[in-house]
């Protein structure tokens, strides 16, 4: 029996679903929650029990998705939410100095000021990763390379220069947003049809690596900690093939983490240091993972 016979002979859950819903209630029987077809009952479906079905959804709407446009190879880049354009961080800054002067007495009032200044301070890394996503884009199919995608959490700050980026250059990029208890909205420059949302941080940090093909890393905080690490536990128990890390600003991460003391202590090996390399301008970065592409394809 051939796809188009079963076509026509059996119909489609869309089609039987449309059925189901013009049926009148008429009964005790139609009218249980027990009569609905199993797929569209939404109490049914967040169920604690579905939990399983739930992360089968997240992770084959996306995967069917990225294979209806054909994507294989995607850089991914992590990095803070609150690293803003220097524009924007020097009215954050100047916003946090005058509540300081309404009330010069309040520490919180200070802190802010001082976390503004380091944040403006640091705002070139938006830059750098705006450059970034536009270096790999305009590259993207060209000189022996694969078609490349730039992919992000899909958020503010470093996410979204990146998104900006690709944008910058014409191409399309890839946006893994999540579902967070307080205002998380996708930036305006990743592609509507690559603009995922999911539940589950497990699902979306798996949809990061799938594809990757590189992992640039910026300043940031817990979540791009987590995302860095999980792939270096990855890359480090040889659960994934090596591929290229790169950690931009060495002083932001020397100051946050010893992996010295780490060596020192026992914890991790001397070349599990060699896991990472640190960066300081999109060029450099780039130039690494074009070297890396262009080896791989060799091999």
């Amino acid at each position: 029996m051939d796809d188009k016979t079963k076509k026509k002979l059996f119909p489609s859950a869309k089609e039987d679903l449309g059925h189901a819903l013009k049926d009148p209630v008429t009964s005790p029987q139609t009218a249980s929650s027990a009569y609905r077809l199993a797929y569209s009952d939404d109490e049914f479906i967040m169920q604690d029990e579905q939990r399983a079905i739930r992360l089968q959804l997240e992770l084959s709407k996306v995967e069917q998705a990225l294979q209806a446009y054909n994507i294989e190879d995607t850089i991914a880049v992590f990095g803070g939410a609150r690293l803003s354009s220097p524009g924007e961080s020097e009215r954050k800054l100047q916003a946090a100095e005058e509540a300081l002067a309404a009330e010069p007495h309040s520490q919180e009032l200070q802190q802010k000021v001082t976390a503004a200044k380091r944040l403006k301070a640091n705002a070139h890394y938006y830059h750098e990763a705006r450059k970034l996503g536009q270096l790999i884009t305009e590259a993207s199919g060209n000189d022996g390379l694969p078609d490349l995608y730039v992919v992000t959490g899909g958020g503010p700050g470093i996410m979204e220069a990146a998104n900006r980026g690709a944008s910058d250059a014409g191409g399309p990029s890839i946006g893994l947003n999540i579902v967070l208890p307080h205002e998380q909205v996708p930036n305006a420059f990743i592609t509507p049809d690559l603009c995922f949302q999911f539940h589950y941080f497990a699902l979306r940090k798996m949809h990061f690596l799938l594809r990757a093909r590189a992992l640039v890393v910026f300043p940031g905080g817990y979540g791009t900690l987590d995302e860095l690490f999980e792939t270096l536990t990855l890359v480090q128990t040889k659960k994934i093939k090596p591929l290229p890390i790169l950690i931009f600003g060495r002083d932001y991460w020397e100051r946050l983490i010893n992996f010295d003391m780490m060596v020192e202590e026992g914890m991790i090996s001397p070349s599990d240091t060699w896991l990472f390399r640190y960066v300081e301008t999109a060029e450099e970065a780039w130039r690494d993972i074009k070297q890396y592409l262009l080896n791989h394809l060799q091999e």
